[in-house]
């Protein structure tokens, strides 16, 4: 009864998200976000293999976080030619689930990427085993390390382990926004995390694969999301009760293999968040539509 309850919420909230947007029809070629100065995006792409996360600037500045899995290239490529990406400033490899060193490679030399940062494990691991030359700057990330990625956009690593079911977990701050991307669900990270200070979550990029037993209802109140994001692939499907957990914080909880590609766009003061649903598995065709909008 309560797994009944809850997928009920799940298909009110997303129904009323729908009737509140607006629609658009068609077949979209480009994404054209319009990131002017003082903006930024991040998408959450719908990946049937691994996840990936695209931060976007004004001037062409783009991030990857992650590179979806090991047979995800082609749809990689897709979502990254549909937001008309040919050139990715830095790569963001957030653990050892994240690192397939054949997709790397591949991007690396695609879309001319000059710097990746990761865990000192796994940049070790790359600078090992990945034909990346020395072109390309590679940057080991401890906890508490504060990078600027772009004007305005700064990064916070919040936890680094190396363990069972950890990563790199950091937050974004980009003026008063706050996103958190986690990946780490292990007993000593959610000890670790509980002390942090997140500030006001406005996206919480949940770890793939996590449960309620191991990210925990005191966790997920102590992040205390606007939007949360599930991205998972394959045969895959969010833990009932964590979603009950995040549903419980007034969380509006998105999945990518439901919902789609989730691109969030910040302004200074508000955001808007679009869901982009691709039509059939050619990946060719795709349908955009507006979710909501908070001021």
């Amino acid at each position: 009864m309560r797994i009944f309850l809850i997928l009920v919420v799940i298909f009110l909230q997303c129904t009323s998200i729908a009737l509140a947007g607006k629609s658009f029809s068609g077949n979209v070629e480009k994404i054209d976000l319009n990131i002017r100065s003082h903006e930024m995006a991040i998408s959450f792409f719908r990946l049937s293999d691994g996840e990936a996360t695209l931060i976007q600037g004004p001037n062409n500045q783009n991030i990857l976080v992650n590179v979806g899995g090991g047979q995800s290239k082609r749809e990689m490529d897709r979502w990254l030619s549909l937001y008309d990406v040919k050139k990715v400033t830095m790569l963001i490899l957030t653990g050892a689930h994240a690192l397939h060193l054949e997709q790397v490679n591949h991007l690396v030399n695609r879309y001319h990427i000059k710097e990746i940062a990761s865990s000192q494990q796994i940049t070790k691991q790359i600078a090992e085993n990945l034909d990346v030359g020395n072109q390309i700057v590679i940057k080991s990330w401890k906890e508490e390390t504060k990078t600027e990625l772009f004007p305005e956009l700064s990064a916070v690593v919040q936890y680094v382990g190396s363990e069972k079911n950890e990563g790199l977990d950091f937050t974004l701050q980009f003026f008063k926004h706050h996103l958190f991307l986690m990946s780490s669900f292990s007993q000593h990270a959610k000890e670790k995390l509980l002390t942090k200070n997140l500030g006001e979550i406005k996206v919480f990029k949940v770890p793939a694969n996590a449960n309620e037993d191991l990210l925990s209802e005191k966790l997920v109140k102590h992040v205390d999301s606007q939007i949360s994001i599930l991205t998972a692939g394959g045969n895959h499907h969010p833990n009932p009760e964590l979603i009950s957990d995040l549903l419980k914080t007034w969380s509006e909880v998105y999945f990518t293999k439901t919902h789609g590609t989730v691109t969030i766009k910040f302004t200074k003061s508000h955001y808007e968040v679009f869901t982009i649903l691709e039509d059939g598995s050619d990946y060719k065709n795709f349908g955009l539509r507006e979710c909501f909008r908070i001021i």
